[in-house]
């Protein structure tokens, strides 16, 4: 009887750890990706005075923000922020021009404000390679991603972790970091069971995880001995962290393997593991191009054809414009870009490519980017009432309100679930 009681027992406890499964929260306002416009968000913006010893930008580490240093192209609109740190630039009335920092609570507060206010899904939260070396509990982007986590909550606004592989090294170095760091965000900063309201993004049922940066040739990593398979393995099948859908950032030309992609085939050995894919096409379309549009559409259609033949999902990127003159004197000063070098055009570009997006078959959409002033990409609030400046170059937000990407957006989510009408001539704001 004994015996047999320490067997049942033992049966019992087996059983029980089979249930124990991963530490996610089963529970989401957002079961599936399908339906829903994300986009990235940097959050690496810091003010002047903001204690962080940080310059404005994720340059400008331990910079000054002035005009030699600037590395922004678009010109936040401060005028709703609770904090904001003065500049040594002026606008052109002469008043002192200010900026905001992301490691305020209140900054990523506001940020979720917009996206429940203007109708924007929620976000990936980015998080380069360099965040995952040894334990950073205590630093900005984890105080960053947990004020995230909170705001997603109060709105209720999908919030998702999106792992950047930029910055890892040619060697010495692989994606076991990103394992571990995922580790202690599911354990300490509770990512996938966030206090309140339930809304990390899920997709087929399970939190989604996504990696970015895998297949482009001007990295120093080589994707064949960096762990991704290990990686993708484990966000999928560990009993503890695991249960996860894995999304990849890949090349514009990821299917055909050419152009701005590695020719290794490898990389649809990696793709066909995951469970979608993203191919990055900011700078790979212009409106300033004769029917580049039908380009955009023609490899959407063929993306998706390749998708559903090797059961994959698919999201398509799309960006308002894009613009890094500032930057570029810094970090090209033999090849500077000129300002606004892929105009938006009012917001005709982009939603061009929402509308292209959806004609050509998409279910969900990534938006690169919310908050990326260094590149000229933010959907958030800029303003054409930037700072003047001999040095620095801001592009304009071509007369246009500076919510009206925010707009824009909201309007697409809802076309996107046929909620309105698909349309290519973008909707005119009453």
């Amino acid at each position: 009887m004994r015996n047999k009681l320490f067997v049942t027992l033992g049966i019992l406890g087996i059983s029980l750890l089979a249930y124990a499964g991963p530490k996610h929260s089963q529970e989401t306002s957002y079961p599936s990706y399908k339906g829903l416009i994300m986009a990235g968000y940097q959050g690496w913006f810091r003010g002047p005075q903001d204690g962080t010893n940080q310059g404005y930008g994720h340059y400008g580490a331990g910079k000054l923000f002035d005009e030699k240093h600037c590395t922004i192209d678009a010109w936040p609109d401060v005028s709703e922020y609770e904090k904001t740190y003065e500049t040594s630039f002026r606008h052109a009335d002469g008043r002192k021009a200010r900026v905001f920092s992301s490691a305020d609570k209140s900054t990523v507060d506001l940020h979720f404000k917009w996206m429940k206010e203007y109708g924007v899904d929620g976000v990936f939260v980015q998080r380069f390679f360099s965040y995952t070396r040894g334990d950073q509990q205590n630093s900005v982007p984890n105080r960053i991603l947990a004020n995230a986590l909170e705001a997603a909550s109060k709105y209720d606004r999908a919030i998702a972790v999106m792992y950047d592989l930029s910055g890892l090294k040619k060697s010495g170095e692989d994606c076991s970091l990103i394992m571990e760091d995922w580790k202690r965000l599911v354990d300490n900063q509770k990512v996938t069971n966030q206090a309140g309201k339930k809304t990390y993004l899920h997709h087929n049922g399970k939190p989604v995880v996504a990696i970015w940066g895998v297949g482009f040739p001007d990295r120093p990593y080589n994707i064949r001995n960096i762990g991704l398979d290990r990686l993708i393995n484990f966000l999928q099948n560990d009993p503890v962290y695991g249960g996860c859908t894995v999304m990849l950032g890949v090349p514009t030309f990821w299917r055909t393997l050419e152009a701005d992609c590695i020719n290794d085939p490898y990389l649809h050995t990696v793709i066909k593991k995951a469970d979608i894919v993203l191919p990055w096409t900011v700078q790979r379309f212009s409106p300033l191009l004769h029917n580049d549009m039908d380009r955009f559409r023609d490899l959407v259609i063929e993306d998706i054809r390749w998708c559903k033949e090797n059961g994959v999902d698919y999201v398509p990127a799309v960006t308002p414009g894009f613009s890094w003159h500032n930057l570029s004197k810094l970090e090209f000063p033999d090849d500077v870009k000129p300002v606004g070098s892929i105009p938006r055009q009012g917001g005709r570009f982009y939603w061009q490519q929402l509308s292209t997006a959806m004609l050509a078959g998409a279910e969900m959409i990534y938006v690169a980017m919310f908050d990326e002033v260094d590149e000229g990409t933010a959907i958030f609030k800029c303003t054409g009432d930037h700072p003047v400046s001999d040095v620095a170059k801001f592009i304009d937000m071509d007369g246009q309100p500076s919510d009206h990407y925010l707009w824009l957006t909201g309007e697409a989510a809802r076309m996107l679930r046929k909620e309105i009408p698909l349309t290519f001539k973008m909707p005119v704001r009453k």
